[in-house]
């Protein structure tokens, strides 16, 4: 999927993120697609996923399916 242009406004940052730089941001540049970057990396990789997939991802992640290392 591509992922259209992101203005750097548009990125948003958990208000719960760490001051130890271990973050992602998200953006929303269209109604059907989430982009997800590493905030230590603004020019890396983005990561794309419809909205669908996105919904899916964060209700697995708050009932502790990804449970930390």
């Amino acid at each position: 999927m591509a992922t259209p242009q992101i203005h750097k406004e548009a990125w948003k940052k958990s208000s719960y993120s760490a001051a130890n730089g271990d973050c992602i941001e998200v953006a929303r540049p269209s109604d059907e697609v989430i982009a997800v970057r590493d905030s230590k990396d603004p020019k890396g990789p983005i990561l794309s996923f419809t909205k669908e997939s996105w919904a899916s991802f964060v209700a697995a992640a708050q009932q502790g399916a990804f449970p930390a290392a």
